[in-house]
């Protein structure tokens, strides 16, 4: 097959927060390389996930929920969203089926009449509503901006999934493979297992304590007998936040590492042993040191 005959490109889904972004992506993959919660601004940073097939290369850009930024770190993760839109082939614009159009969305809509990139509309979670309702959001939309393509799915199971496939690959150009085709995503191995730890403590600790939670991977080193060795410190913005993280007599964070080390060496497919710390770094998501520090710059 000749260059020419080749198709890829770059693929951008955005959205609102909590509306299935990660969960596609992971889903598109069929393996699990971005963490999901059912918090909102779980994901932080761009992330890329690879996805090959017979003379395609599709390159999928996950992003931060778009919405009001309140500090450096939410700044930060609104302009990652929105720098994703520009020089990419196709962008998805995700919303969920369960909810109407609403300021956000509107917002969101507004910008993307810049872009050069054709956009499809994907309505999530279908599983959740009715028919009727389904058209009525799909009218709703199609009356506020006019997408390439409209395709209603559920991520969590996968409806609807291969059929927006099929269309990403129709409209991306003809064009190179920009990735060998044996990678999943372009993100080294500390970063998804800090990614993997940070999960956990959204997933188990109270509200107020996963989005003061920023990880950062101390050491990752592989011992002669193949066990791989890493210690990560969890860092929080208070000293009662701390206290949440590591629990009563330690169980929490005993938690947080059992869940997360399963994981990480299901990544690795090799054993892990795993050290966490927490510390107290007072305000880091409105510290600009301490934000390029944990990785957000």
């Amino acid at each position: 097959m000749t260059e020419k005959q080749f198709r890829s490109g770059f693929v951008s889904i955005i959205g609102r927060p909590n509306v299935g972004k990660s969960t596609l992506l992971n889903r598109i993959l069929g393996d699990k390389i971005v963490i999901t919660s059912d918090k909102p601004q779980t994901t932080r940073n761009r992330i890329q996930g690879i996805h090959n097939l017979p003379g395609c290369q599709m390159v999928f850009i996950d992003t931060p929920g778009i919405h009001r930024a309140t500090s450096k770190l939410n700044k930060y993760m609104v302009d990652v969203a929105l720098s994703s839109i520009k020089e990419v082939d196709v962008i998805l614009f995700l919303v969920e089926a369960d909810a109407k159009p609403a300021h956000q969305e509107g917002m969101i809509l507004e910008l993307l009449g810049r872009a050069e990139a054709p956009v499809f509309l994907i309505i999530n979670k279908i599983d959740l509503v009715a028919k009727e309702t389904l058209l009525e959001r799909i009218a709703a939309y199609a009356a506020l901006y006019p997408f390439r393509e409209i395709v209603p799915l559920s991520a969590l199971n996968g409806d609807g999934v291969e059929r927006l496939v099929e269309l990403i690959y129709g409209t991306l150009p003809e064009g190179p493979a920009y990735f060998p085709d044996d990678i999943l995503t372009d993100l080294p191995e500390r970063f998804i297992v800090a990614e993997i730890i940070r999960e956990k403590v959204f997933r188990l600790t109270h509200d107020e304590v996963p989005y003061s939670v920023a990880v950062v991977v101390e050491s990752f080193k592989e011992r002669a007998d193949g066990l791989i060795s890493i210690s990560a410190t969890i860092n929080v913005e208070r000293e009662s936040q701390k206290g949440i993280v590591i629990g009563r007599k330690g169980e929490m964070l005993k938690k947080v590492g059992m869940q997360a080390r399963l994981d990480i060496e299901e990544l690795l497919d090799t054993r892990v042993f795993l050290e966490l710390f927490v510390r107290v770094s007072s305000d880091w998501s409105d510290n600009t040191r301490m934000l390029k520090e944990f990785g957000y710059q």
